[in-house]
């Protein structure tokens, strides 16, 4: 499996930048190789607001993140905005949430965005509304 790029946040605030090659949404943990560094951390999901497998490490503090469907877009799965527990708000769709598991993968609405995909756990998470 090729390491993809990472930005684990955790609930305490606290911000891992790095690769992985074996997150599973079904397993507890997983392990991260942090930037610039040669050890393995493993990281428990319980711990975690949301893993953000992005495009690069510097992304574009200046981009202004579309929060709806453009015309023409055809997201897959069900549109949601997602509150998270610190106040950041997230829109994109879902094939999978469901409160009860550990966590769900997240696509945003805007294309353009450094994320790719985010993987939002349940303890993270204030609200979840269906668009």
């Amino acid at each position: 499996m090729e390491p993809t790029k990472i930005v684990v946040r955790y609930l305490d605030g606290k911000i891992l930048k790095g690769t992985t090659q074996n997150f599973s949404p079904a397993k507890p943990s997983f392990h991260l190789l942090p930037q610039g560094k040669a050890t393995l951390v493993e990281v428990t999901i319980s711990h975690l607001k949301a893993i953000f497998f992005v495009r690069d490490f510097l992304g574009n503090k200046i981009y202004k993140e579309r929060k709806k469907v453009a015309e023409g877009d055809k997201p897959q799965g069900r549109l949601v905005e997602v509150t998270c527990k610190d106040g950041e708000v997230l829109v994109g769709s879902t094939m999978g949430y469901d409160p009860n598991r550990p966590g769900f993968i997240f696509y945003p609405v805007d294309p353009k965005t450094n994320n790719i995909k985010v993987f939002m756990t349940s303890g993270g998470i204030s609200k979840v509304r269906y668009l």
